[in-house]
């Protein structure tokens, strides 16, 4: 897979990076910035592609 691919994004993820994107350009942002923005906030909100990481510890300290 090539870099900067988004094959492996979930449709969801698709959905939410092009709202940001439009978002970000009817602020003001350029193309290119606006996706760099949507696509950078999916990252940071979901983990990367794929599945949304797990939040917590998977264990107890006692």
């Amino acid at each position: 897979m090539a870099r900067g691919s988004k094959e492996k994004y979930t449709s969801k993820q698709k959905r939410q990076a092009h709202h940001i994107e439009e978002s970000a350009k009817k602020q003001g942002y350029s193309a290119k910035r606006a996706a760099q923005i949507g696509w950078a906030t999916v990252n940071k909100e979901t983990g990367g592609a794929g599945k949304k990481k797990r939040k917590g510890s998977s264990h107890a300290v006692h």
